[in-house]
């Protein structure tokens, strides 16, 4: 029995099918593999093989276009026009190759491939192209040859993360400017990680690398999968800021999309060789992606697998990305994408509904990429549920090091929506916080990049809301800023203070960037004032945002220096909803949050088995942080014993509770 279902033996009705996933993926790594004789990265190097390459004098080209008749190389270099000399000849399998002489391409050459098949042609950009780069005035997209004389070489050696724990940065390159404007990978370096080194978190995650051609699908919708996106700098300027933020400690994951593809042919992968099934479903109902409008990968077919694990090793290798998150895996592993279901028992995970192909790939993919990197990381955003995602392979289980932990940042929008604050449950907070499967970790946030995204509003916008136009000066008392800030500190403390593996935060939100994101459209004239970052708002000493960044830096420097807090257990201590206090424990720890918005407690009791001298570690209503210092942090406080627990060995700490506050207490050695 595997020890998926040993850890969990409400899985034992679904033994049978766990396990045919588990020898499913086995015999197809088996197939891939050629029964062992390679490796599953040697499988994985078609990047190497596919693609433009600058060989001893001259070039290689190869494409897989099995349904295509003819391809030629068309570009600057002979006009974009058909011209024998770049012509491919066929080789097996529907692969294309030509051989060129060094002086027929030079750095920076723009190209295309002219496809032709039985009644139509077409031109493309290369499947396994490297670099795509837009024509500033036609808004075209082309291939470009990239052979600078110095490429970026790598400084920082076997870089290793630290994930005790992963506290991570969520980032866009582009919106990471300040002016309203596309930002660059070298601003990003400059401007930017220094704050983010100095916030104390130890990891980025970057979204929309991965060619696109719309922004403002914030990289979801993917044309070029081995192109990183030429909008923000060259390769050159993205190995750097990887390479910098290697030497600061920071570990670079990149947001990756194998969930699906854009639709587009002449930028895309769409009818690449004339043919709708060279890379998606045959059937257009599998194929079309009704929700996304987009294409589906079939992972059932071995050219397909080939191409998507190439892509993840092609990232590691050539960029040192320290690891992945899985964008769109629900969408992956269910034929229905996992719309319109409820996923509210376990047979709904093991009713025939789910992809074994796209099970198999997603398996496939974290065992590469730990073969490539042994200290790699993927994260799943995933939101049905599904029992082992973040298993060892060799439990049952996908090969997930993390999976997002969604119900989180759902569940505080859904309550600052819809419930008053004298109705917020101390016991639903809890539950939400600390509801995870045993055996798989989860990175925890209050909110990411989704909830701030147009049509809704980050938890501050929910909090504050207009007040924060006109009342966030320092020297400007305003109930409704003070209620809000309270909260957020509240919010992303319980958020951070119970994870089991890592936590999350957006781009700008640690300091309550206002409002919400919208990439520039056509339905606000293009604009880019809500696809920016004002960092000037944390730094201004005159505004209190500068509070919340402050409070959020106390806040990741003392969560990463306990070492693995991660894993120390977690033990509620104290839970009454009557009152809205909450407190638990953690090691030496003990967190106390009163969500009363209107009662303030003097003594309140909290019984704990660590008795013991405690003190005040950590305050959100320090004045540092906009609090009101209601609360003494000078003052240490003693256990007090009670008859009744003697037994149990355990004590009350009398507490002074402000209303909407928290604190944390540590335990003095003796």
């Amino acid at each position: 029995m595997l020890n998926l279902i040993k850890n969990d033996r409400w899985l034992e009705p679904y033994e049978n099918a766990i396990e045919g996933r588990y020898n499913y993926c086995f015999e197809k790594e088996k197939q891939l593999t050629q029964n062992g004789k390679i490796s599953l990265s040697d499988f994985a190097s078609g990047y190497l093989y596919f693609g433009l390459h600058k060989v001893k004098n001259g070039w290689v080209f190869r494409e897989w276009a099995p349904n295509a008749t003819c391809l030629y190389l068309i570009g600057t270099f002979n006009n974009w026009q058909e011209t024998e000399e770049y012509r491919l000849h066929r080789l097996e399998n529907g692969v294309w190759e030509i051989t060129l002489p060094e002086d027929a391409l030079h750095h920076e050459d723009l190209y295309k491939l002219l496809v032709h098949w039985e009644n139509g042609s077409g031109e493309r950009i290369p499947a396994w192209v490297q670099r795509v780069v837009q024509d500033d005035k036609t808004y075209i997209f082309s291939a470009q040859v990239w052979n600078p004389e110095k490429s970026y070489q790598f400084k920082k050696k076997n870089f290793k993360p630290n994930t005790s724990p992963l506290l991570i940065y969520e980032c866009h390159i582009g919106m990471a400017a300040e002016e309203e404007k596309v930002g660059t990978y070298k601003e990003f370096r400059e401007n930017v990680l220094p704050r983010i080194s100095a916030d104390g978190y130890n990891a980025i995650q970057i979204m929309a690398i991965q060619e696109h051609p719309y922004y403002g699908s914030f990289g979801y919708h993917v044309s070029n999968f081995f192109a990183a996106s030429s909008r923000f700098g060259t390769p050159e300027e993205l190995k750097e800021l990887i390479d910098a933020a290697h030497e600061m400690g920071i570990a670079v994951i990149m947001d990756i999309v194998h969930s699906h593809a854009v639709k587009n042919e002449t930028e895309g992968l769409g009818r690449f060789d004339g043919s709708f099934s060279q890379y998606f479903h045959a059937e257009p109902e599998r194929r079309n992606h009704k929700a996304w409008d987009s294409l589906c990968f079939d992972y059932g077919k071995s050219e397909v697998l080939h191409f998507l694990l190439s892509n993840c090793k092609f990232w590691q290798e050539e960029y040192k990305f320290d690891g992945f998150r899985f964008d769109g895996v629900t969408s992956m592993l269910y034929y229905s994408h996992g719309l319109e279901e409820s996923f509210s028992n376990y047979g709904d995970y093991y009713n025939g509904h789910q992809d074994s192909d796209a099970i198999v790939y997603l398996t496939l993919a974290n065992k590469l990429i730990h073969e490539v990197n042994k200290h790699a990381i993927t994260i799943a955003e995933e939101v049905s549920g599904m029992p082992g995602l973040a298993a060892k392979i060799e439990d049952g289980g996908y090969g997930f090091d993390y999976r997002m932990a969604m119900n989180i940042p759902d569940y505080w929008i859904k309550t600052l929506k819809e419930k008053k604050d004298q109705e917020w449950s101390t016991t639903g907070i809890w539950w939400e916080t600390t509801n995870r499967r045993a055996d798989e970790k989860t990175i925890s946030y209050a909110e990411s990049h989704d909830q701030a995204l147009v049509g809704d509003k980050t938890l501050i916008f929910w909090l504050i809301d207009a007040a924060m136009y006109w009342h966030m000066q320092k020297d400007d008392q305003n109930m409704v800023v003070d209620r809000g800030m309270a909260l957020h500190k509240m919010i992303r403390l319980i958020t951070a203070s119970t994870i089991n593996g890592g936590y999350l935060n957006f781009m700008g939100n640690e300091f309550g960037h206002p409002e919400w994101i919208d990439f520039p459209r056509q339905g606000n004239g293009w604009s880019y004032k809500y696809a920016r970052r004002q960092w000037n708002l944390a730094d201004d000493k005159n505004l209190k945002y500068e509070y919340l960044g402050k409070f959020d830096k106390a806040m990741i420097h003392f969560i990463r220096d306990i070492k693995n807090f991660q894993n120390t257990p977690i033990i509620k201590l104290w839970d009454n909803s009557g009152d809205q206090i909450l407190a638990f424990q953690r090691k030496d720890l003990i967190f106390v949050f009163n969500f009363n918005p209107t009662q303030s407690f003097t003594g309140y009791g909290i019984l704990t088995p660590n008795p013991g001298e405690y003190e005040v570690v950590l305050n959100t209503d320090n004045p540092a942080f906009g609090g009101f210092g209601l609360i003494d942090e000078s003052q240490n406080h003693f256990t007090q014993s009670d008859p009744l627990y003697t037994k149990e060995k355990k004590e009350w700490l009398k507490l002074y509770l402000p209303a909407r506050s928290a604190i944390v207490l540590q335990r003095k050695e003796k």
